[in-house]
């Protein structure tokens, strides 16, 4: 009887150390692996949101790279038309320059021309002049026969 009275005495020991875990012991350890498993929870929920964050940050980089690479693309574009319309207008204006400097130079020849003309047809006219007072054998007034050198000169 003794081992039926020892199991009915374990049997109660057991039923209030149980009941003693239940009410006890057991809650706070429910209630570590609940806050545990919703921090992993959160855990794997942030590092969801944090990938799907980083797909949007690349895509939006990926984006912004190409825009940049169109806008560089056209900057450099604008650069080189401004350059091949400054090289056209320095060249326009470089012949314009040319045309003013021929343009001058002709003008000057054509005066140093005419001077040249102007001094040879005096020295012609002296030199007829000189002739007819010499076939004359006298002097040839130039005030007296001014009229007549003039024409000489035009002739010339």
């Amino acid at each position: 009887m003794f081992i039926n009275a020892s199991l009915i005495v374990q049997m109660i020991v057991f039923l209030i150390l149980v009941g003693f875990t239940m009410k006890y012991v057991w809650p706070p350890i429910i209630k570590a692996l609940d806050e545990r498993a919703a921090k992993i929870a959160a855990g794997l929920s942030a590092a969801d949101k944090a990938k799907a964050e980083l797909a949007g940050a690349e895509a939006q980089i990926a984006k912004e790279l190409a825009a940049t690479k169109a806008e560089s693309g056209k900057l450099i574009s604008d650069a080189e038309k401004r350059a091949a319309a400054i090289v056209d207008a320095a060249k326009g204006k470089a012949e314009e320059e040319g045309a003013k400097i021929l343009a001058a130079a002709k003008a000057d020849a054509e005066q140093q021309v005419s001077r040249a003309r102007e001094a040879l047809r005096e020295q012609v006219a002296a030199l007829a002049v000189k002739g007819a007072e010499q076939i004359l054998q006298k002097e040839v007034n130039a005030g007296v026969h001014a009229e007549l050198l003039a024409r000489l000169k035009t002739e010339l």
